[in-house]
């Protein structure tokens, strides 16, 4: 049986997010990602916070390296601090737990959604699902929600992230579960996005937006990370989100570890506000 925070917590997909929010690109929606072990100018906690309430950002998803463990607390009181949110946590580390409720935050948790080997779809859906069953009832138990993010291979095809997280939702009554949809891990899908967009709606959790070079030329790394609006699918792909009503959280990212993500936050913004016009 389901504990009674469910209904306020877990059924709320991304879709339903606040009814005010004019515009799924307004700042006000958008989270930063990647942008602690990505960060060329390697800022602090305190340094990052302010940099992103600077830019008119609300929320941060936070990546994480084993050196960041030991700053993970003050990670959280600098975003408490300058009014951020720490919307989302990487994969998991048992440290974060105590956090939780001494700061009463409730992060999402994303995961990359596994790729088992099996002879059948159905198969590897169920093998996928045990793979994740320890977080799945970690998530459960610390009332958070849980987002299997699109990261190549089979289980960051859009059909089998649906397909996982009907499984868990149908047999391990896991309703927090669902979907963290990445353009930049999403290259291949830029064809058939018109169909597979709206069958993911209703399990999105959030949309990490990226310029989206043509599949042929992305070539490894080199263009595979652009800033939104230097692009050529981006555009279309965003219409298409919009025209499904999506009204989710926005995710914009650095990922550039060459670069400031001050940088490439501000690119991403200068090219949404270019979208805009």
């Amino acid at each position: 049986m389901l504990s009674p925070f469910v209904p306020s917590l877990f059924v709320r997909s991304a879709e339903a997010a606040d009814a005010e929010t004019p515009d799924i690109l307004d700042r006000e929606n958008l989270v930063a990602w990647c942008i602690v072990p990505f960060d060329a100018a390697r800022r602090t906690p305190a340094e990052r916070a302010l940099m992103v309430r600077q830019l008119g950002i609300k929320r941060v998803a936070y990546d994480w390296r084993e050196e960041h463990v030991a700053s993970f607390e003050e990670e959280i009181r600098q975003y408490q601090t300058h009014g951020l949110e720490f919307f989302a946590f990487w994969s998991w580390h048992p440290s974060l737990e105590p956090l939780i409720e001494r700061y009463g935050i409730r992060p999402q948790i994303w995961i990359t959604s596994p790729s088992p080997s099996a002879e059948t779809k159905e198969q590897r859906v169920s093998a996928a699902a045990r793979e994740l069953l320890p977080l799945v009832d970690i998530a459960r138990r610390l009332e958070l929600q849980l987002g299997l993010y699109n990261h190549g291979g089979w289980g960051g095809e859009p059909e089998n992230l649906i397909a996982v997280c009907q499984y868990l939702r149908a047999s391990h009554q896991a309703e927090h579960v669902g979907i963290v949809y990445n353009f930049h891990h999403g290259h291949d899908h830029v064809a058939t996005f018109a169909d597979v967009f709206p069958a993911m709606k209703p399990y999105l959790l959030c949309v990490n937006i990226n310029g989206m070079a043509d599949p042929k030329l992305v070539n490894g790394m080199e263009n595979k990370i652009l800033p939104v609006g230097q692009g050529v699918h981006e555009e279309t792909m965003l219409r298409t989100i919009r025209q499904a009503q999506y009204r989710g959280p926005i995710g914009i990212l650095d990922h550039l570890p060459e670069q400031d993500a001050l940088t490439s936050l501000q690119n991403n913004l200068n090219g949404i506000e270019k979208l805009r016009r």
